[in-house]
């Protein structure tokens, strides 16, 4: 009967310790610390790798990677986006807190980070804002072609108002002046308009004929015998309305004088803020030269008067004129009242309060001061 071999005995490697001797082995517990980096006398064990949405600072385009310390994370980004690891850092997306190892331990899983190289910096959503505001004006063509693809397939209407707006926003032409440059523009006005200017002044002009023509029609509740008076400052205010084209200045961006109008040589106009504050708390901005939309939409916009026309400015001249006992009306500062920029502003519509203002004239200003004759003794 045949008999079974002896299997070899398994020797160690010359300098190896003996089995069961005092070397590490997997009985000790000794060889698995040294193995995942030490014992708990030495060095803590690694964190576990966590994931992370990781972007540059200087594109959109996101990265997952997955690390348990900041050192390694911070590695790992740097070799993914190419960045140099000496002088870079890790911050939040959401608000550009740079990240230390204590406060990295501390966020959860899919916190959206930002790797920063040398020099460069993050504010937060401010920073992305500031890219789009760059793009909006080096790719605007590519931008709208982009907004219109995503507009076809929204269906959320906030997201549609948003993509709407931002389309007819960029869809301008705000630098062409003349009628064969933007013929959409002139749409539904008269045919004499040849430029957006000369539309522009009619406007201003339309709105300062309109005030002329309430405080002439307030003549039926002047006293009968003060009346023809009135009619004689009407004529001297309608006098130096015409003298001046109606300040249609106002309005035109071709005018020379920057103070004489109200808005920029592109034709941006900012809304002046209610009567009763020195700005817009919204920051309201519309340029009626860009687009036919802005330009009838600039419509909605008022010159709003500070000190009221029809509750204070005109009743008041009235009773100037009434109770004058000879004394001459100082009709060149009811005008000032009336059709300048002494006592209007040019205030979006949710900006135009309504209510009384409680505002008077200056009752110094309206009588002309007497001149006074001093005898020779």
């Amino acid at each position: 009967m045949a008999t079974r071999p002896r299997r070899a005995r398994a020797t160690a490697p010359p300098g190896a310790p003996a089995r069961g001797g005092p070397g590490p082995g997997p009985g000790t517990g000794i060889g698995i610390a040294i193995g995942i980096g030490g014992s708990g006398t030495g060095r803590a064990m690694a964190e576990p790798p966590r994931p992370f949405r990781l972007r540059g600072a200087g594109g959109p385009q996101k990265f997952g990677v997955a690390a348990g310390s900041l050192r390694g994370l911070l590695r790992k980004g740097c070799r993914l986006l190419q960045v140099p690891l000496a002088g870079s850092r890790l911050c939040l997306y959401e608000d550009g807190t740079e990240l230390t190892e204590s406060y990295f331990r501390a966020l959860p899983p899919q916190t959206e980070l930002v790797l920063l190289g040398p020099g460069q910096s993050w504010r937060g959503c401010a920073s992305d804002i500031e890219r789009l505001l760059a793009a909006l004006c080096s790719q605007r063509d590519a931008l709208v072609e982009a907004a219109r693809k995503l507009l076809t397939d929204e269906r959320a209407p906030r997201r549609q108002k948003l993509l709407a707006d931002l389309i007819h926003n960029l869809s301008e032409n705000i630098l062409a002046e003349d009628k064969e440059d933007d013929k959409k523009w002139f749409e539904g006005l008269e045919s004499r308009f040849k430029n957006k200017s000369s539309y522009m002044r009619h406007s201003c002009e339309s709105r300062m004929r309109g005030y002329m023509r309430e405080v002439s029609g307030f003549i039926s509740n002047v006293h009968p015998a003060a009346r023809d008076a009135y009619r004689g400052v009407i004529d001297l205010m309608a006098e130096k309305l015409k003298s001046v084209k109606y300040n249609g200045c106002y309005f035109d961006r071709r005018e020379e004088e920057e103070a004489a109008r109200l808005c920029t040589a592109e034709g941006w106009f900012s809304c002046q803020g209610p009567f009763d504050r020195d700005d817009c708390p919204c920051k309201h901005s519309i340029n009626p030269y860009s687009n036919r939309e802005s330009r009838i939409l600039f419509s909605t916009w008022n010159l709003d008067h500070v000190i009221e026309k029809k509750r204070a400015v005109v009743p008041e001249l009235a009773e100037a004129v009434k109770t004058r006992d000879g004394r001459e009306v100082n009709w060149e500062y009811f005008y000032q009242l009336l059709f300048t920029l002494d006592n209007l502003k040019l205030v979006h519509i949710a900006c135009h309060k309504k209510t009384t203002h409680n505002l008077s004239c200056d009752k110094t200003k309206i009588y002309r001061k007497r001149k006074q004759n001093h005898e020779i003794s």
